[in-house]
């Protein structure tokens, strides 16, 4: 690890901030705008942290961010990869492999920023959530606050019943199948010593299911289609899944639709409108 460099990061911060405007993260711009590009305040709450800590940041006298807090300020601006490396450097980290796979694109979060009130989220290639949107959250909890294994989507699901709670039992079986071959294609396209293939050893000796589904060399399963979703207040809901592929970076936009006129349909609103406070 190397010294930050607080003065540099300060005037990056602020130059990337200044340089996005409201249409490029979904908001509005309002008459009365007069700031270049965008706000402190709303780059902090793309970003998941206070005002006082970006001033700070920006101003050449704050601390050391974190490397998950770096990650979260090169999200939050929709820094280009090359944008996202030099954050890195400046805030002193020169080795960043693991969360450069967690840097989600520019071109997906302008696509997810324009489904604020649809549920959809963007998956990295070892299944973890890496952003949600607030009814995607509402409809199946705040999938990205775990650390560490339970990062992995694959993992939870077969080592905490609760994974699988908001799930009908019907998609129970397909849901481990599609799992386990989300694990086999990522320990296969990233190697042996892997992250990928840490979690497949894990899973081997902490879940029978897991074992027996690795044995049967699936792969090729993907996300879309048609899903049934049992909600612990508005009930049971089957929405479709849609998924749109970044090969550069493995990851998945994940966009969950119901068919107009029908009882999902008005569920889904029904989440949409009372929101993260209400059924999260």
């Amino acid at each position: 690890m190397q010294t930050i460099d607080r003065a540099a990061l300060g005037a990056f911060l602020r130059a990337r901030r200044e340089a996005l405007q409201p249409e490029d993260v979904g908001l509005g711009r309002g008459p009365r705008r007069r700031t270049r590009g965008l706000r402190r305040e709303e780059v902090a709450d793309l970003c998941g942290m206070s005002v006082d800590y970006l001033a700070r940041l920006e101003r050449g006298h704050g601390p050391q961010p974190s490397q998950p807090m770096a990650a979260a300020l090169a999200r939050g601006l929709r820094l280009t990869p090359a944008e996202r490396d030099h954050l890195f450097l400046l805030c002193g980290y020169r080795s960043h492999e693991r969360l450069r796979g967690e840097h989600v694109s520019p071109g997906i979060m302008r696509v997810l920023d324009r489904l604020r009130d649809t549920p959809a989220q963007v998956m990295g290639p070892l299944g973890e959530t890496l952003v949600q949107t607030p009814p995607a959250v509402a409809l199946l909890g705040d999938q990205t606050r775990y650390t560490g294994p339970a990062r992995s989507a694959p993992y939870r699901w077969f080592t905490d019943p609760a994974a699988r709670d908001r799930y009908h039992p019907a998609e129970h079986q397909h849901n481990s199948r599609l799992n386990v071959a989300l694990l086999r294609a990522a320990a296969g396209r990233d190697g042996p010593r892997s992250r990928a293939s840490f979690l497949v050893a894990g899973l081997l000796r902490a879940s029978a299911e897991f074992a027996a589904l690795w044995e049967r060399q699936e792969v090729g399963l993907g996300w879309g289609g048609t899903k049934r979703f049992v909600h612990p207040e508005v009930g049971e809901l089957e929405l479709f899944c849609q998924g749109l592929h970044d090969p550069d970076q493995a990851q998945s936009l994940l966009v969950f639709t119901a068919t107009p006129g029908t009882a999902s349909y008005d569920k889904l609103a029904l989440l949409n409108v009372l929101g993260v406070e209400a059924f999260g």
